[in-house]
């Protein structure tokens, strides 16, 4: 029988866990994240972080979406660890507590990119560190999107595709309007890292545990190579600290604003 002690001190078992319930109880956390960063109360939604970093309940939750729902659960970081059992599960979310040490390097793996014969790198953390940055995402996650422009769909909660092609439809559809297509060269790998974590501006627990993943190194064929820049794409939290960095933020933006400048120039 697979059973885990609760703060509460209950006894549980995985299969009998009452997952809704749960996610109701984070739901309601991040809800008061994302109000008092609505507010601009920094202080309230730094102690309501830190709470959700230590809760029984989201540490339980972010195991469950790591090793049972993500597409990617049976992957092996530098470790080899594809999969847990239910009481290793349960283990983990005993055992989960932010690191003093360095996290782990990723697993580089090379995948082709659609339609084109050169392949993009993937960086795969542990299980271990893949379950932190799930944690850690819950609770920045909310601030966040408290913050974003709404016109903004990438790798956010209840957002896809399918809103940028009706929010795009809806903009051009009573009149002609100009549209932008770029991408940015090699986001992912260019990301400042001091830059990001200015523009983060976290409480320092988080800020550290956010830095030891991004100068965490990969590992590529057995050789270590350190990441001085970057964050490497296949890491849980990777999507996010995309959304938060500067040239997504900056430099996007002034190309936007010389292309309008540019219309306006050829009217």
């Amino acid at each position: 029988m697979n059973k885990s002690k609760t703060l509460e001190n209950q006894t549980v078992e995985w299969n009998k866990v009452n997952w809704r319930k749960l996610e109701k109880t984070l739901f309601k956390l991040q809800k008061r994240i994302f109000r008092a960063s609505v507010r601009g109360d920094v202080r309230a939604v730094r102690k309501l972080q830190k709470t959700l970093m230590k809760s029984w309940t989201a540490k339980m939750i972010a195991v469950r979406r790591v090793t049972q729902e993500n597409k990617g659960k049976k992957t092996a970081g530098i470790d080899g660890v594809k999969a847990l059992t239910n009481k290793q599960r349960l283990t983990l979310v005993a055992n989960l507590k932010t690191p003093k040490k360095r996290a782990k390097p990723t697993r580089r793996v090379w995948i082709p990119k659609p339609g084109r014969k050169e392949k993009r790198p993937l960086g795969i953390p542990t299980i271990y560190d893949r379950v932190l940055q799930a944690l850690a995402k819950q609770a920045i996650e909310p601030e966040w999107e408290a913050r974003f422009e709404s016109n903004s769909y990438g790798f956010r909660p209840g957002r896809s595709c399918h809103d940028a092609i009706q929010a795009i439809f809806s903009g051009i559809n009573k009149m002609p309007k100009w549209v932008l297509d770029a991408d940015i060269s090699k986001c992912f790998d260019k990301i400042n890292h001091d830059a990001l974590l200015l523009k983060l501006n976290t409480y320092p627990s988080m800020r550290r545990l956010i830095k030891s993943w991004l100068q965490a190194g990969v590992m590529d064929n057995n050789t270590f190579l350190p990441t001085d820049k970057g964050t490497p794409q296949g890491g849980i939290i990777s999507p996010q600290k995309r959304e938060h960095s500067p040239s997504r933020n900056g430099k996007s933006n002034q190309k936007i604003r010389r292309i309008y400048e540019w219309k306006e120039s050829h009217k």
